[in-house]
């Protein structure tokens, strides 16, 4: 036997493993943060609370868009998915959470095929914290089949705590043209969609939908503007939980209308009364947030967790240099 396995095998056999509260402490020890951004193999970003998953980011350069996925609900279940449950085929750009516009100076962004690619060119920070970890990156909207670049951005994905594990997910960003304005053309596809899991959905499982003008199910929220949209339904059985989409008062068409179906599928549409023109010299701003919640919150409760999004400050600081 291996003399130093035997040494080993040796003082094993004469004590115990020490527990992590008998460990001998770390004078220079700094706490450990609740919330962590854990980079990972093939281009993606691990959210994690207390070392466990509740979100991932995915910007592989092989993709269309970056996307969120999966999005964990309290009891540690996908509250999202990919692609339409119904029709794979057609739908595949339904990548869980994801930021994405149908007309981009006449360019499509929305579709998987015949369209446009946002690109991350390079992370630029990432964070951890006791109460939020955050990701922030640079990255460029192209034309297909190597056309050129459209629009530059830089995006902030942040993660926060809230009680009872539920959590809160803001994605806010900054768009630049350079050179010559470009123009977000009018439709109700983009900036921000969200498939949920199909158990939620109101045709599939017997979901709810409901907004902050008392709107419930799609006749009620399609296509009307709103403060938030709340999307629950049962993701085990006799456990529902669910998904609150909210619109950031510094948003220039807020409050938004909201593109939402009782199959599962939710938006916010920023350019559907209109075209909206990104000049250069004047980045366009904008900031979403999705309150990851158990159970079917009263509206009180929802408009609670809206007024506290209200208060969240956008991603401002000065374009990082490249």
């Amino acid at each position: 036997m291996n003399r130093t396995l035997a040494v080993w095998l040796t003082l094993l056999a004469g004590s115990s493993c020490l527990s992590a509260a008998e460990a001998p402490a770390l004078p220079g020890a700094k706490p450990v943060p609740r919330m962590q951004a854990v980079p990972l193999p093939h281009d993606q970003v691990s959210f994690e609370r207390d070392g466990v998953e509740i979100a991932r980011y995915h910007f592989g350069p092989d993709l269309r868009r970056p996307f969120v996925f999966p999005i964990l609900g309290p009891l540690g279940r996908p509250l999202t998915r990919m692609g339409h449950p119904h029709d794979p085929i057609t739908h595949s750009h339904h990548n869980s959470v994801w930021i994405s516009h149908a007309d981009v100076d006449g360019v499509p962004f929305w579709p998987d095929q015949k369209a446009g690619q946002i690109t991350v060119d390079r992370i630029e920070e990432l964070g951890d914290g006791a109460e939020a970890a955050f990701l922030i990156t640079q990255g460029t909207w192209r034309r297909p089949e190597g056309g050129g670049a459209l629009l530059r951005e830089r995006r902030r994905v942040l993660a926060k705590l809230l009680p009872e594990k539920e959590w809160l997910l803001a994605i806010d960003l900054q768009l630049f043209a350079d050179g010559k304005a470009v123009t977000l053309g009018k439709t109700p596809f983009g900036m921000i969609g969200v498939r949920m899991a199909k158990t939620i959905g109101v045709t599939d499982g017997g979901g709810t939908i409901r907004n902050s003008e008392g709107g419930v199910d799609e006749s009620g929220v399609f296509w009307k503007r709103a403060r938030w949209v709340d999307y629950s339904g049962p993701i085990a059985t006799g456990v529902a939980e669910g998904v609150t989409l909210l619109d950031h008062p510094s948003n220039p068409n807020h409050p938004t209308v909201f593109h939402v179906r009782d199959d599962g599928w939710m938006g916010a549409s920023l350019t559907f009364d209109g075209p909206r023109v990104v000049e250069p010299g004047k980045p366009l701003r904008l900031c979403y947030g999705l309150y990851v919640h158990g159970g079917l919150p009263s509206r009180e409760a929802l408009e609670g967790r809206w007024k506290e999004f209200s208060t969240f400050t956008p991603l401002a600081e000065p374009e990082a240099k490249r």
